[in-house]
């Protein structure tokens, strides 16, 4: 589905987020600065999106939550990535690169931690089925990555 603002490019430190990524959901998420959400274009809604990121010379397939994640009540907006990859230690100061490719669904509330987790991992799923597509497969090669 093409949406207005894709694909879209960023780039920036991972800082410490609020923690529940890893914690609360066993989902863990990288987090950018202020200044990386504050660049996003106007047209990107918030919701969930799909794409590749880059840590340390390699790429993954991720997803990404843009917005105040309405469970959590946030206050401020914010990209959280999650890297489909498992890590060793954390990635607090390292680059995170990022391509947002593709929109999932829009930021929802939840009756429950479990159907939020729930949600996610459906989201994680579509990712890797849709970035196994030729059409997405194609930015793994993007001059963005190189």
């Amino acid at each position: 589905m093409n949406k207005p603002g894709l694909p879209h490019f960023a780039s920036g430190e991972i800082i410490k987020g609020f923690g529940r990524g890893s914690k609360e959901l066993g989902i863990p998420t990288a987090n950018y600065a202020k200044n990386v959400v504050d660049a996003l274009p106007e047209e990107l809604n918030t919701g969930i999106y799909f794409g590749f990121a880059k840590i340390d010379e390699i790429t993954y397939n991720m997803v990404i939550s843009i917005g105040w994640n309405p469970f959590y009540k946030n206050e401020q907006k914010s990209m959280e990535t999650h890297i489909i990859h498992t890590f060793d230690g954390d990635l607090y100061g390292k680059i995170l690169k990022i391509a947002i490719l593709g929109y999932l669904r829009p930021e929802l509330n939840f009756d429950s931690l479990e159907a939020l987790i729930n949600t996610i991992n459906n989201d994680i799923k579509q990712a890797v089925e849709l970035l196994d597509k030729d059409e997405y497969k194609q930015y793994l090669k993007h001059e963005f990555f190189a």
